[in-house]
């Protein structure tokens, strides 16, 4: 089966990471950043070798996001920036094909298992698993 395996993050991590902590996550050095990046390509590696990536990225800041929507009359409403509402979002993803749930759990565990600065908040993992087949069961309007 297929599994969507997402970390959460925030505004705030993406800036603690580039030099501008806050008091809930501590600023990021070079060595922390090297750190996280070499943890995260030995897991990508392995799950290569293992058969189970099928793709994984890193996204950037929310600040750079672009929401598009549909207000009351059907006009598209486009916003920039981060969305106000929000405090967590979609930092980072994989897509895996894995023979259980255990064993997608036991990935999530080994995210968690990151190294961070100490004081810096643990992001959700978060496991969904992909619909099988041609799409049925998703509305698109």
């Amino acid at each position: 089966m297929k599994y969507l395996v997402m970390v959460q993050g925030s505004q705030a991590d993406y800036d603690a990471m580039s030099g501008k902590g806050s008091e809930h996550s501590p600023v990021w050095s070079e060595q922390e950043l090297q750190a996280m990046f070499a943890f995260m390509g030995d897991l990508n590696n392995d799950l290569s070798e293992s058969g189970e990536f099928i793709d994984g990225q890193g996204l950037t800041e929310p600040a750079q996001t672009r929401l598009v929507g549909i207000d009351d009359n059907g006009r598209p409403v486009i916003t920039d920036g981060p969305y106000g509402e929000t405090k967590e979002v979609l930092a980072g993803y994989w897509v895996l094909e894995c023979e259980s749930l255990e064993r997608v759990t036991a990935i999530a565990k080994r995210v968690n298992e990151c190294p961070v600065p100490a004081g810096s908040p643990t992001p959700p993992v978060v496991i969904r698993p992909i619909q099988e087949g041609g799409g049925e069961g998703v509305d698109c309007g």
